[in-house]
């Protein structure tokens, strides 16, 4: 079986670069795929294992862009292009959207979970802490959740 095609929105690259765990993207999953858009959004010098593809059939992006920001439509076009994709998105109507889409995803704290369960990140109590920090949200209810699954309570 291939390995599974990555694709990351903006908000995941922001978040992680903004408490300097970027990297675990890397060492999740070796290489992330993300379109110009989000390069773009970004707004900062990407490392070489993020590559910028181009969506091919601007349709799906043009009606996507009706009801979702450039970013979120872009990744999620280009997901739609591909086999094998994990998308990663936040922002709830994105996932809503991918979802409707047949998408597999996750998030950013799915991201967190998988890295702490590989045991790349050592603990993710504070990681949770750091994204509340930068204004995150999190519900108490998700936190907690989170913490029972990663064996931190």
């Amino acid at each position: 079986m291939p390995e599974i095609l990555v694709i990351a929105d903006t908000s995941c690259l922001i978040v992680l670069s903004k408490i300097n765990e970027l990297n675990l993207l890397k060492e999740l999953y070796s290489v992330i795929y993300i379109t110009p858009e989000i390069a773009s959004e970004f707004g900062e010098p990407l490392p070489n294992w993020i590559i910028i593809n181009e969506v091919q059939n601007k349709n799906y992006q043009k009606i996507l862009n009706l009801i979702l920001d450039k970013g979120e439509a872009s990744a999620i076009a280009l997901a739609l292009e591909c086999e094998n994709v994990l998308l990663i998105i936040d922002d709830l109507k994105g996932r809503k959207e991918a979802e409707k889409l047949g998408l597999k995803l996750t998030g950013t704290l799915g991201i967190l979970v998988k890295a702490k369960q590989k045991e790349i990140l050592p603990n993710i109590k504070s990681r949770i802490e750091a994204l509340k920090a930068i204004e995150f949200r999190i519900s108490g209810n998700l936190e907690i959740e989170i913490l029972k699954v990663c064996n931190e309570t």
